[in-house]
């Protein structure tokens, strides 16, 4: 396909991006080219748009932003035989080796030479986009865009929440940011009872209550050790799961969690964080997941039928919807400001 598109661009090594008209590209042996129908923002691209120190020490501008996507196929390159035109696809957005340890033992999503879409290459906040066919996921033909697109961080929700046992599970989340909404929507749809939830915000607490969540608290105004007690009558919740990346709040889970109890971190952390492990990790005998990315593709199974099955309370995540990319920076200031949930654009007007 020859001709120009619109595409948000990290143009220079600053803050901010660029809205660019450049050419469509080709797609080469072993990819694909998508009609880009719905594109999400993800933590990284703001990080990426604000330019800080991992950004800079990570990506190479000028390059095409954004990696969560949905897409028609309209374009098949040499060598892709189990793709065609006209097909209905996600992409996981984590492009392996396939060679490494890592890789070899069925560890995908931890391969140590991965690569990802908006980040080591050009990404998917187009109007077209170029998708290796082995990242690709068919959709069913029935599911929105928008949730389509929202299956790659949805897919960090669900293996946060399912890293252990949480039907009937008292679980506390700290942090209601568009993953931790999501993680409020799988623990819901899972059978997890109480679902509680720490949150400063108070745009976010009101969509975390929208979302199901049936204890919010604010940790600037109460003590969240203390409430979480109370709503489980003094013993701790059994599960904690961390989307915030605030060192308190993860002093405050550690020590709202019942002894023997299950921890799941997918928020990251600065690097001096000071933890006693001694006594609010090793003595309570927890157990401990760092969660990154998504399996592939076992956690994509799940996340397409928890969305197939309606059970996923998902509309309230999606705060703001933009058609074309006009408004980008719009929506990046109130992202950037905690005003939204998750944010989604359509490319195409019509």
């Amino acid at each position: 396909m020859d001709g120009k598109m619109m595409a948000i661009m990290k143009a220079k090594p600053a803050y901010g991006a660029e809205l660019v008209e450049v050419d469509i590209p080709k797609p080469g042996p072993g990819e694909v080219l998508i009609k880009v129908l719905a594109t999400t923002i993800c933590g990284t691209d703001l990080h990426i748009y604000e330019w800080n120190e991992w950004a800079q020490s990570r990506i190479k501008p000028p390059q095409i932003m954004g990696h969560e996507v949905a897409g028609e196929v309209v374009e098949v390159g040499p060598g892709v035989d189990d793709l065609h035109v006209g097909d209905y696809i996600s992409a996981e957005t984590h492009i392996v080796c396939g060679k490494c340890y890592q890789c070899r033992t069925g560890n995908y999503h931890v391969c140590q030479n991965t690569k990802i879409f908006g980040v080591d290459m050009d990404g998917v906040f187009a109007e077209y986009a170029i998708v290796p066919a082995q990242n690709a996921w068919k959709n069913p033909k029935g599911m929105p865009p928008e949730y389509a697109s929202l299956q790659e961080p949805l897919g960090n929700a669900v293996d946060t929440v399912l890293a252990g046992p949480i039907a009937g599970k008292s679980t506390l989340i700290t942090g209601a940011g568009p993953l931790g909404l999501l993680g409020i929507a799988v623990a819901k749809a899972s059978g997890a009872y109480p679902v509680i939830v720490s949150e400063p915000s108070e745009f976010r607490r009101k969509l975390a209550e929208k979302v199901g969540a049936d204890y919010i608290i604010n940790p600037f105004e109460e003590d969240v050790v203390k409430e979480v007690r109370d709503i489980t009558d003094g013993n701790g919740v059994d599960v904690f799961l961390e989307f915030s990346g605030a060192p308190k709040a993860l002093e405050q889970g550690l020590q709202a969690v019942t002894p023997g109890g299950r921890v799941s971190l997918l928020g990251l952390f600065p690097r001096d964080v000071t933890i006693d492990f001694n006594n609010l990790i090793i003595f309570k005998a927890l157990e401990v997941h760092g969660i990154t990315g998504r399996h592939l593709w076992n956690t994509w199974y799940t996340v397409s039928r928890l969305i197939q099955s309606g059970r996923l309370n998902l509309e309230p995540v999606l705060t703001h919807r933009y058609k074309g990319f006009d408004r980008f920076e719009e929506a990046f200031e109130l992202m950037r400001a905690g005003k939204t949930g998750k944010v989604v654009f359509f490319p195409h007007r019509s």
